[in-house]
């Protein structure tokens, strides 16, 4: 068997009611001839949309096909142990031109009783932001399930959630059970647990071009929401150069950012765990033991467990998304 090493993969686009056009013209990927772009799943082991390899000897190959051969080689052995045939994360970039349908998601446990795989926390991290764009992330007060369901039978339910600004470089996390949407004007990274499972709440009264609105999910939405309240939904970090720097250490994936202008080697020989790089500025030469890739803006490397070590080499800035599972 060949060995493995640092693998591309090809995109899949999502056309959303809410999408625009800056994956084509931030991020340079041709997704015609969909009008409203508003998702490019760039590493996906999701049924029906799983991303196919495109470097190297694997080319054309699927995600969890991928998982089949290679197993622990390619996740490491206690992520494979867990997970078995399928890749535990799911990674995208989304383009939001108009507000998002507020939703939640469930958490591991809800998602086994419903019998709906795994749950879905998820993060953000904003590579663009219009000036005044923001998103809803959690509850502005203490509040229940009975002032829940009161706003939102009267549609005055923003009046209870919590809106923020948003900037290039901000970071939110988003745990399962966690209500949330974005606003427009934003293109971000997301890292979220393998789950295509979405509660939505309320979609702003809009219909499609027949006329119908989208399907609510608010009794299953019930049982999911996490009502606590909470001071700050804002990840904040300091922002070094050519160091790693942690953003979310979470039980389902640990996300890291390196923002260099200097070659530096990466050592993961003490991971159990695939690696995800992920582009967000800039671009650099990835060198491994056999051989060198090039990864720019936009673009995601999935490093295999079994390699112990990376180089990184900046043309002449990059800023990297590092994500594992701890």
């Amino acid at each position: 068997m060949n060995n493995l090493y640092p693998l591309k993969f090809n995109p899949v686009f999502r056309d959303k009611i809410w999408g625009g056009d800056r994956i084509r013209t931030v991020l340079g990927m041709d997704f015609s001839p969909l009008p409203n772009c508003g998702e490019a799943w760039v590493l996906s082991g999701v049924p029906g949309s799983q991303t196919l390899v495109s470097n190297g000897f694997l080319k054309g190959n699927e995600l969890n096909e991928l998982v089949e051969i290679y197993m622990d080689e390619l996740l490491g052995e206690s992520v494979f142990d867990k997970f078995k045939d399928e890749f535990p994360l799911l990674i995208k970039f989304i383009d939001s031109n108009d507000y998002l349908s507020i939703q939640v998601h469930p958490d591991d446990a809800l998602a086994a009783k419903r019998k709906i795989g795994n749950g879905k926390s998820e993060m953000w991290y904003f590579m663009h932001a219009e000036k005044d764009a923001e998103l809803i992330s959690g509850f502005n007060r203490k509040i229940d399930q009975k002032i829940y369901l009161d706003h939102l039978e009267k549609k005055n339910l923003r009046e209870i959630l919590n809106t923020e600004k948003v900037k290039a470089g901000d970071v939110f996390y988003i745990p399962a059970g966690r209500i949330h949407a974005l606003g427009p004007g934003l293109l971000l990274a997301e890292i979220q647990q393998t789950s295509d499972t979405t509660y939505r709440i309320y979609d702003w009264d809009r219909v499609d071009e027949n006329g119908v609105s989208r399907e609510l999910h608010t009794e299953l939405a019930l049982e999911a929401i996490d009502y606590t309240f909470h001071d700050s939904y804002r990840t904040s970090y300091p922002k070094t150069k050519n160091q790693l720097t942690t953003l979310v250490d979470s039980p389902h994936f640990f996300t890291s950012v390196l923002d260099f202008n200097r070659p530096l080697t990466r050592d993961y020989g003490f991971l159990d765990s695939f690696v995800i790089c992920l582009c967000v500025e800039g671009s650099a030469l990835v060198k491994y033991d056999q051989g060198k890739i090039e990864l720019k803006k936009g673009e995601v490397l999935l490093v295999p467990a079994v390699m112990e070590e990376i180089s990184l080499l900046p043309s002449p800035e990059c800023r990297i998304l590092e994500v594992y599972i701890p």
